[in-house]
């Protein structure tokens, strides 16, 4: 049982280590911060999905050792304590046992010596009576005293052999009880032992199989997650995105024009050539050796502050701004580093990004409207003046942001202005290209053919032009109101913990224990918008409810 125990012990810290190295290899290959942008292919999801369930795979061998632990180890080891005990209880018995018949044969062998002994001195009296019997000149009192020592001797005799036989006869007996019942009751015993032991033994062995049965489905679960991700992985899905991401937005070189030598004339070299001369000997040169290169496989941009070194595209325009952007630096505001489409992109992931801050900050300034109006229905509450300074400050950061903004279109219209048409999908038109040459819109909605960040094209409309909405009247800002409460969709739902009277305007009245949908989370002014049915909304303090908000929904910006 200890052996076995010691085994079973050194497996569970062998599928331990193996747990913890398992774990440690997948948080090891677990992605970085950096190549976060990797998980837009197939294979890197699939790969990361595979980390995943390696690490739910190492949890089930921890559970394996866990298992052995407490089913086999912990009951074995008191298992091996009671056995012990019981067997040194056989034992002890069977030692007592043998004890006593040695105390018996001892006391045999005394009896038998006592009755040996009184023998002999019985014969001896008894010839020294015959002797002084016959001797004539021993007196009488001589011979009979020497009758009766006789006399006494045997029967001393005969009395140690009536113990002798008596001492003989008990010995037997135990001597027959101990080889023939308390011995083999004892070993019957032992033999019980055994067999509960043995029996013991095949049940943990059982158990032993088991704990890794139990852990195969989940497992087998485990390894059927990697086998899905490994069959979801799409090449050609993954490769043109690898080309969206990485594609240049060059347009083709146009063809070579000949080159007469035979006229006595200064040749003039073809602005679509692949190589820029700069006299004509470096022309001979260039092409002879340079003409014959293709423009993709040429060394990447190399932009210094004594010269430019890159591959001259049919757009002649890209030296100018090479050459001015060795003067700012290699990473200039308005990514003119970067080849046509991948400016774009990084412009429109710009713009995005300052979308994102006007909504917050828009959010912000509703939010503190709301509780301006709350203050001024209600001046035990606070003081309306004091959210003015925050109002302003917000105000300054949605103008600025929103100057940041149009600049970055301005830059995203120059670069789409000269980006090569697509002929499937049109091309895309920033707001600020329609503002300058068409009538400024009433909606500030821009073109349904904008892009998304990663190149490809949506027919949603862009939610940057949305952001960029500002009331410049009460009026207008009601108006707008209006809008984003025709029909808000529920982003969870909450409890009334407290009954609220919802006298005030905008606000709705609970009671105690009522179930309400939520339709806007509570952003810093301590209310919640809820919604009792289609007809009855209205704000409600947030201390009121307890909200339970969805999971897809959490922390999610609704656009109407």
């Amino acid at each position: 049982v200890e052996k076995y125990t010691k085994f079973v012990k050194e497996r569970s810290e062998i599928e331990l280590n193996y747990a913890r190295q398992i774990r440690n290899l997948s948080k090891k290959y677990q992605p970085k911060k950096k190549e976060e942008d990797d998980n837009k292919y197939t294979w890197c999801r699939a790969f990361h999905s595979t980390l995943n369930e390696l690490n739910d795979y190492a949890g089930q061998h921890e559970l394996i050792a866990e298992n052995m632990t407490s089913q086999i180890i912990a009951e074995l080891t008191r298992y091996a304590q009671d056995i012990k005990t019981e067997r040194k209880a056989h034992f002890h018995d069977g030692r007592k046992a043998q004890q006593q018949v040695e105390a018996s044969w001892k006391q045999l062998e005394s009896c038998k010596r006592k009755f040996e002994r009184d023998c002999k001195e019985a014969d001896r009296a008894q010839q020294y009576f015959e002797k002084l019997d016959a001797d004539i000149n021993v007196t009488k009192a001589d011979v009979e005293k020497a009758r009766q020592q006789a006399q006494m001797r045997h029967q001393m005799a005969s009395d140690s052999k009536n113990e002798y036989s008596s001492c003989l006869q008990k010995f037997n007996q135990e001597q027959n009880e101990h080889y023939y019942t308390i011995i083999p009751n004892i070993f019957q015993k032992i033999q019980a032992m055994e067999e509960k032991r043995i029996e013991r033994m095949g049940g943990s062995l059982k158990t032993f199989a088991e704990v890794d049965r139990q852990i195969l489905p989940i497992i087998g679960k485990c390894l059927d997650g990697i086998t899905q991700v490994a069959e979801s992985i799409e090449p050609k899905n993954d490769s043109s995105q690898v080309i969206e991401s990485y594609k240049s937005g060059f347009e083709p070189p146009g063809d070579v024009e000949f080159e007469d030598y035979g006229q006595a004339m200064k040749r003039t070299v073809s602005e679509t050539s692949l190589t820029n001369s700069r006299s004509d000997n470096k022309a001979d040169r260039s092409s002879k050796g340079k003409s014959k290169t293709l423009w993709p496989f040429i060394k990447k941009n190399k932009v210094t502050h004594t010269g430019v070194t890159f591959a001259r595209s049919a757009d002649t325009h890209w030296l100018s701004v090479l050459l001015s952007v060795s003067s700012q630096g290699s990473n200039p505001e308005d990514f003119s580093h970067l080849p046509p489409e991948q400016r774009r992109k990084k412009l429109q992931a710009k713009i995005d990004d300052i979308n994102k801050d006007v909504q917050k900050e828009m959010d912000q300034r509703d939010a503190l409207t709301k509780m301006k109006e709350v203050y001024v229905k209600n001046p035990q509450m606070g003081d309306p003046n004091s959210v003015d300074p925050r109002l302003a400050e917000i105000a300054h950061n949605i103008e600025k942001l929103q100057a940041e903004a149009q600049k970055f279109e301005g830059w995203l219209a120059e670069v789409e202005g000269r980006m090569p048409v697509k002929s499937d999908p049109p091309k895309r038109t920033s707001v600020l290209y329609e503002t300058q040459n068409s009538t400024p819109p009433t909606n500030n909605n821009c073109a349904q053919d904008r892009e998304s960040p990663d190149g490809s094209y949506t027919e949603e409309p862009s939610s940057e032009v949305q952001s960029k909405v500002q009331p410049e009247t009460a009026e207008s800002g009601d108006e707008f109101d209006d809008a984003d409460e025709e029909m808000l969709p529920t982003i969870g739902t909450c409890k009334a913990l407290y009954p609220f009277e919802g006298a005030n305007e905008g606000t709705i009245s609970v009671v105690e224990g009522e179930l309400l949908y939520v339709i806007e989370e509570d952003k810093g002014d301590g209310w919640t918008r809820v919604r009792r049915n289609e007809e009855e909304e209205g704000y409600v303090p947030t201390s009121y409810v307890e909200v339970f908000l969805d999971s897809n929904a959490k922390g999610a910006i609704t656009y109407i």
